[in-house]
């Protein structure tokens, strides 16, 4: 499950996976240069158009990618619905959702462990 957050680049931050148009994609970049440029309030009007948001997966045999730019990825709007942000290009719209992974360490002794008697 994704979680909530007020912007999608707040989201795509804390996502350790996607899922856009129901295909998993692991494979995404951020453009941190632009990133930081936007943050600090010196994006030009040309970094508008310049790609953000870059998205990898497979359909099958098929290598499929997409790629938004700041000013997309700044107009998505999540849908409540779904949990997912719909995101609008000149051809098509998409629906987008990040994952945070989970993970555990395995510094701890195993539940059955702590009875062994030695």
């Amino acid at each position: 499950m994704s979680t909530i957050t007020d912007n999608l680049i707040a989201a795509l931050s804390s996502a350790d996976m996607l899922e856009i148009d129901a295909l998993h994609a692991w494979q995404f970049n951020l453009d941190h240069d632009l990133l930081a440029r936007h943050n600090a309030g010196s994006a030009s009007a040309e970094d508008a158009g310049k790609p953000l948001l870059s998205i990898e997966c497979m359909d099958g045999r098929a290598r499929r990618q997409w790629h938004f730019s700041l000013a997309q990825v700044l107009a998505a709007h999540f849908v409540a619905a779904d949990d997912s942000w719909s995101i609008a290009r000149a051809d098509s719209s998409h629906s987008i959702k990040c994952f945070a992974a989970i993970s555990g360490d395995n510094a701890e002794q195993p539940d059955d462990a702590a009875n062994d008697i030695e």
